[in-house]
């Protein structure tokens, strides 16, 4: 089962691919999106579709999980993430693909198993969970995977929870 994982940002959106094989996981991809600063908001988001779009193109995830907005940030930051989330949400619901979404405390407490981990502990497991060794990764592309990786462990009882069975 292959899993994509999306850390949305205005500038930077990051991504990960993982595929789930039993109990491993193997990295098939990983990296992030950017746009310019001097584009306007609607060519970043543009952009930021076009790019997902080209991931897609080459693989079809099973599922994709989606970090939902963090209420931490201010207003500005908060409306700019919204944007690119609803953008690459639309996206991937136009090509019918399931999508989950994970606060970044679900994430922090399945990748650590302590949900106010710092970025340095989520940064360290993802990277030891997928055999990278520690501080490899670039910060948007360890998130991604980090919510890939939660995506995948999550599933079976995401399922059960929904009463559908795996």
């Amino acid at each position: 089962m292959v899993i994509l994982g999306l850390d949305p940002g205005s500038l930077h959106t990051g991504y990960g691919l993982v595929e789930r094989s039993g109990s491993r996981l193997i990295v098939l991809d990983h990296g992030r999106f950017s746009c310019p600063k001097t584009q306007s908001v609607p060519e970043r988001l543009a952009t930021l579709c076009a790019r997902l779009d080209q991931l897609l193109d080459q693989v079809t995830p099973a599922l994709v999980g989606v970090e939902a907005p963090f209420f931490g940030v201010n207003a500005r930051s908060l409306v700019m993430l919204a944007q690119a989330r609803g953008a690459l949400l639309a996206r991937l619901a136009a090509r019918r693909l399931p999508i989950v979404e994970y606060s970044p405390a679900e994430v922090k407490s399945t990748v650590t198993g302590n949900g106010r981990a710092d970025k340095t502990q989520v940064a360290r497991m993802v990277g030891l969970l997928l055999g990278f060794g520690t501080g490899k990764l670039p910060p948007d592309a360890t998130d991604a995977l980090a919510i890939a990786v939660t995506a995948a462990q999550r599933f079976r009882f995401d399922q059960r929870v929904r009463g559908h069975g795996e």
